[in-house]
């Protein structure tokens, strides 16, 4: 039986020996569910994984927790044919292994009930991680890059589509290395580069903006409020959180901006985007640290992080939306962001 790892492995285990190890903890017999928050990176880890374990193991199968809205992310999948089938539909029972890639059970209510065999990931280290392989390198830009180093020491050459979907992933974790990267992140995008369909890379990327958007940057633009060097939005309910992303994304373009903090509310949830541009600043430690003193969870990296709070630790009994955004301005003017 194998022993259920409660920390990652340290930075000197080599490539082939978490690949052996992961190896080991699905057989022939097993089922694997790889679970996901789509988004590129995580879609692309997840095709990897499955293409690891093909042949090895009876059924492999990848669900998601969220909807997919973003136009660019939609193209992707289908434009690679890529199905990804909701968690809500999946027959637990009929699975024997579950992975988690580019993600870790705390950072989602919808990961922290279900145990986890195999951890994948390249955020921060967060508490209470258990599995039988738990791998976090967090000083990784991409999770797809974590995924294309075990391709290559399993000496399987990836397909255009795979390969496809690596490179994007790497791509947009990175924003073409912008945000936090490695030498490996380098590497593995050289690596994928011969087998790339960059036709594919340049529709998606073209695939970001419809009029609906034009309509959010609208009434993003009419109510952004500025304090110091903050662009923070609330645009109160929304369809789907990849908007809120979105918004904070462009609000990073202004040049007096060094944070673009984006909030809309989703599912009885606030959701809350940062993005950050300095060098004092941490946006991952500021979405966890603000969703921690609120009552929800948050995490991320350096320049990109995310909080998610259940709409009733703001507004309390009252249950008045109309005055969330007062409530959550109170709360980032108190926060300290460059600690």
């Amino acid at each position: 039986m194998k022993v259920q790892m409660d920390h990652t492995f340290p930075k000197s285990v080599a490539v082939s020996e978490r690949l052996k190890r992961l190896r080991e903890v699905v057989k022939a017999e097993d089922c694997l569910a790889i679970v996901i928050d789509a988004d590129p990176d995580s879609i692309a880890s997840a095709l990897a994984l499955r293409r690891i374990f093909w042949r090895r193991s009876r059924r492999i199968e990848v669900y998601r927790i969220n909807d997919i809205q973003r136009t660019d992310n939609l193209a992707m999948l289908r434009l690679l044919k890529i199905e990804l089938k909701p968690l809500a539909e999946c027959e637990g029972q009929k699975f024997t292994k579950w992975a988690l890639v580019d993600s870790q059970p705390g950072h989602h209510a919808e990961f922290g009930d279900r145990m986890f065999d195999i951890i994948i990931d390249h955020h921060p280290v967060t508490p209470k991680l258990n599995g039988l392989y738990v791998d976090i390198r967090d000083q990784y830009g991409a999770n797809s890059t974590i995924m294309t180093e075990f391709l290559r020491a399993a000496k399987i050459r990836p397909s255009p589509r795979l390969a496809t979907a690596l490179f994007y992933g790497i791509k947009t974790d990175t924003g073409d290395f912008v945000k936090g990267s490695i030498s490996n992140d380098i590497n593995a995008l050289q690596y994928l580069y011969p087998f790339v369909n960059m036709n594919i890379i340049k529709k998606i990327e073209s695939s970001e903006i419809t009029r609906g958007t034009l309509e959010t940057y609208k009434l993003a633009l009419e109510r952004v409020i500025f304090h110091k060097s903050i662009a923070f939005t609330y645009l109160g309910e929304v369809n789907s959180p990849d908007i809120i992303v979105i918004v904070a994304d462009f609000f990073m373009k202004l040049a007096e901006a060094t944070w673009s903090i984006s909030s809309g509310i989703y599912r009885e949830k606030l959701i809350l985007i940062f993005r950050y541009a300095g060098l004092r600043g941490n946006a991952g430690r500021a979405a966890q640290r603000i969703a921690r003193r609120i009552g929800g969870s948050g995490g991320g990296h350096k320049s990109a992080g995310r909080a998610e709070i259940p709409l009733g630790s703001i507004l309390g009994n009252s249950g008045d939306k109309a005055n969330s955004q007062r409530s959550i301005m109170r709360y980032i003017k108190r926060l300290n962001l460059q600690a």
